[in-house]
């Protein structure tokens, strides 16, 4: 872990970066008093993402029992079984390889054509903020809302998804939420989807809440639904996104992009292994099972520490070839992968590209973490091209 990735954990989640310090020296699987099963191995992590049947999330461990009790049972039910499948199934042309090209060039194109054009005039850029304001612009499309041509309202809306995400922090011995946090987390969501009810009446059969109307989906559901989207589609994006770009600078192979602009995919595939923005995969062992010569019993906690799992495999390197073991692990796997891996992706590879387009390698002249929040990110990462 170089300094400024370990500086982002510790400053983001001090509780994370212990645990992940602690976990160098830990077992494939072992149990931690209170906090409940760790998994750092690749294979085993994979082996427990997949097997539906043992593990759940909408049990105490699973980001879907926090989401139950914010949104309620229905809520909780689309996180497995039947239910995900249909949205999932649903959804999945809005989230193809084609479709996340299209979604990104929609709307973050002129904003990275204009970002291309002042980098290259010699001024400098906050890539930490233009990232958070172009994971909003994405987020606001998908859900059918329409906020305006100024950059505000998108940056706005990635805050709120932050201060709502962040209530999860301190919870990794439960996730059962405290009265005042559900208080909290109520008002966040109400003023984060606050445009969906208008929306929902009038969305496409391209966006999310359109598809949601069209399967019968309540209101309140549909809500819940784009309270999930707006978090797992900002927090994760931006944080991926201006890892990817320090991490390049840091160990001097944004020069090598530049001489070999053939190896971007590989840039892109190596800043999400080695930032792995959903760091941490709860699940809720559903059925008593074993997993690398070790019982676990219905009722615990597991906790995939994918970051772990993700960064034994070395240091940054976009050279490296691919890595069966880990495969799109930062996404998590089964059915449960991220949809947006695609668009993820496709934002990472963007804003490498814009980056790159004037031929000159970028330097960082400031930084600084984000402190006290879910995803560990970048507050401020200023940039100046040479």
């Amino acid at each position: 872990m170089n300094r400024h990735e370990a500086r982002l954990l510790r400053r983001g989640n001090p509780w994370l970066h212990a645990l992940l310090r602690a976990s160098r020296l830990a077992p494939p699987i072992g149990r931690l008093p209170r906090v409940g099963w760790l998994v750092t191995d690749p294979v085993l992590a994979r082996e427990v993402l997949n097997d539906h049947r043992s593990f759940s999330m909408g049990g105490e461990g699973g980001v879907g029992h926090m989401w139950g009790q914010l949104f309620g049972h229905e809520m909780a039910g689309l996180f497995d079984g039947a239910a995900h499948t249909e949205v999932r199934t649903a959804a999945r042309d809005l989230f193809t390889e084609q479709a996340a090209a299209e979604l990104v060039e929609r709307t973050q194109g002129a904003h990275h054509r204009a970002l291309a054009a002042r980098l290259a005039d010699g001024r400098e850029a906050d890539l930490a903020a233009e990232t958070r304001v172009l994971a909003g612009r994405l987020v606001a499309d998908l859900l059918g809302l329409e906020l305006g041509a100024e950059d505000a309202p998108y940056a706005e809306l990635f805050a709120t998804g932050e201060r709502l995400a962040s209530l999860a922090l301190g919870t990794t011995s439960s996730t059962e939420l405290p009265e005042g946090k559900l208080a909290e987390a109520a008002e966040l969501a109400g003023r984060l989807t606050a445009a969906v009810p208008a929306a929902y009446a009038e969305a496409g059969a391209d966006t999310i809440l359109g598809r949601c109307r069209e399967l019968g989906f309540s209101l309140d559901l549909t809500r819940g639904l784009a309270t999930l989207l707006a978090i797992a589609g900002t927090e994760t994006g931006a944080s991926g996104t201006a890892r990817t770009v320090a991490l390049l600078h840091d160990s001097g192979q944004h020069r090598l992009l530049l001489r070999e602009p053939s190896l971007l995919p590989n840039a892109v595939r190596e800043g999400l292994r080695v930032a792995t923005p959903a760091p941490v995969i709860g699940r809720h062992v559903a059925a008593d099972t074993t997993v690398g010569g070790r019982r676990l019993r219905a009722g615990e906690r597991v906790m995939v520490l994918t970051y772990r799992a993700n960064n034994d495999a070395g240091p940054f390197d976009i050279t490296r070839d691919y890595i069966p073991q880990t495969r799109q692990l930062w996404f998590g796997a089964g059915r449960h992968l991220c949809l947006g891996a695609a668009v993820a992706r496709t934002q990472v590879a963007r804003m490498l590209e814009t980056l790159t387009a004037a031929g000159r390698p970028w330097r960082i002249t400031a930084r600084e973490p984000a402190r006290r929040v879910l995803v560990p990110s970048y507050r401020s990462l200023r940039v100046r091209l040479e």
